[in-house]
């Protein structure tokens, strides 16, 4: 049986993009259990107050992702909100580890997807907005809307 090599998304983080720069992003493979695989697979998930965090002994780890528990799954359902392994390499976690040492930087997941048939979670090295940002992005959305509109509007006269 051959495997698809395409992406299929599970969960995206969208208030990241609204709450963060993000300056570099990172594809980590992320430790799961036979019976989160099967809730990923139908779609239960949700990166809302997850954050990243890279431990003394150096591994990375996802807190506050919500994997529903899978309902035919009964005595092997972990806990939805336990904290779950990413999976990098050193060299990759030491670089992430030197970026947020550094004022303003962290680490956050924005999305959860399959590729190839294993679950990878895309994280991003974020540097926080502050307020006349955020404010700044939404007019640059309404404008990009506004003139999206007047392109098709104008060809129905």
């Amino acid at each position: 049986m051959a495997k698809s090599h395409g992406e299929k998304l599970i969960a995206n983080n969208k208030k990241a993009y609204h709450d963060y720069f993000i300056k570099d992003t990172y594809e980590a493979g992320i430790e799961l259990f036979g019976t989160e695989v099967k809730s990923l697979r139908m779609g239960k998930c949700s990166l809302k107050e997850s954050f990243i965090r890279i431990d003394n002994k150096g591994e990375v780890m996802v807190y506050g992702m919500h994997i529903s528990p899978y309902e035919k799954g009964n005595i092997f359902n972990k806990d939805p909100l336990r904290p779950r392994k990413l999976l990098l390499h050193k060299y990759e976690i030491n670089k992430l580890k030197a970026e947020i040492e550094q004022k303003g930087f962290t680490i956050v997941p924005l999305k959860v997807y399959f590729k190839g048939g294993l679950a990878k979670v895309e994280i991003g090295l974020a540097q926080g907005k502050k307020l006349y940002d955020k404010r700044e992005t939404l007019a640059k959305k309404d404008q990009q809307r506004d003139i999206e509109r007047a392109f098709a509007n104008k060809g129905k006269y």
